[in-house]
């Protein structure tokens, strides 16, 4: 997974950028906020973030709230704000402005870890939320449905449709549907039409027999 580190201090971005590595992560690094919030808007941009609070240009808590705010807010990010804050009242500011999750400077590997583990599979989750939604919504796409009140004859069993064209049931369903027909002969119609039809063709072949002997 692709994750974004905005760090102006050199020497603890490249303290993340090799533990982020070891941990199995692919990691893209900008210096300032502004640097950060540039790599967001570009194609294929990480979904788990990784920010700190005070920076050059845009601060973490204001690439927040643009974030959730602007034209990016339908992402699925996942925002963890570093910070040497540890005040109650600058944590909810930071939460508030729509970061998931902080960790306190300096960090604990361990902590990073695990909330940066929480991260992970929250976005994947998403990301598969999401999938599964597409996928729903290309189903609806192909679903077409039959409403209203259709006009049928009461003894060749056509249907008239907008154009007041008449027409058989299974043209008029398969034009408002998916539906696809194969045709077959209940029991009702077999002793009604093809039954009788069958008796004559014996009939004939019996009177052709005797008249042949």
């Amino acid at each position: 997974m692709k994750i974004l580190i905005a760090e102006d201090d050199a020497t603890s971005r490249l303290i993340l950028e090799r533990v982020l590595t070891k941990w199995g992560y692919d990691v893209v690094s900008a210096k300032d906020g502004d640097e950060a919030w540039a790599l967001l808007n570009q194609g294929d941009a990480p979904t788990l973030l990784l920010l700190d609070w005070v920076m050059p240009g845009r601060d973490g808590v204001e690439i927040c709230k643009e974030l959730r705010e602007g034209d990016l807010r339908s992402f699925p990010f996942y925002i963890i704000l570093l910070t040497g804050k540890d005040r109650k009242q600058d944590i909810v500011k930071g939460l508030n402005a729509g970061a998931n999750d902080y960790v306190t400077k300096p960090f604990d590997n361990d902590e990073l870890h695990a909330r940066i583990g929480v991260g992970r599979r929250v976005v994947e989750l998403q990301q598969q939320l999401s999938g599964k939604i597409n996928e729903l919504q290309d189903a609806l796409d192909h679903i077409k449905t039959l409403q209203g009140i259709l006009p049928i004859c009461a003894y060749c069993k056509k249907i008239r449709d907008d154009q007041n064209y008449w027409q058989q049931v299974e043209n008029y369903i398969s034009k408002a549907t998916d539906a696809s027909f194969s045709h077959s002969i209940c029991p009702d119609c077999y002793v009604l039409h093809i039954k009788p039809q069958m008796e004559k063709l014996k009939q004939k072949r019996v009177q052709k027999t005797l008249s042949d002997v």
